[in-house]
């Protein structure tokens, strides 16, 4: 699994990237929500937090595999 962090997930994490390994035995979109939301409070704070996986977004009751790519869309502004 590769974790892709965008904007100001980015900014929260610290990181562009994350290794799948440390959420291997998450099963779901809405586990791996919550995993990263502990981890990194600051997510809480987001308005709303998309998660594309294998570039299409999904609810949290999609069940995620360890060939997947994730990608953390965060609230977008402009005009």
């Amino acid at each position: 699994m590769n974790i892709l962090l965008f904007g100001i997930t980015r900014d929260i994490v610290g990181r562009h990237q994350l290794d799948g390994e440390e959420f291997k035995d998450l099963s779901t979109v809405g586990d791996l929500r919550n995993h990263l939301q502990q981890k990194y409070p600051d997510l809480q704070k987001l308005s709303s937090l998309n998660i594309a996986v294998n570039e299409e977004m999904r609810e949290d009751s999609f069940i995620i595999s360890g060939r997947d790519e994730i990608a953390l869309i965060p609230p977008v502004s402009g005009g």
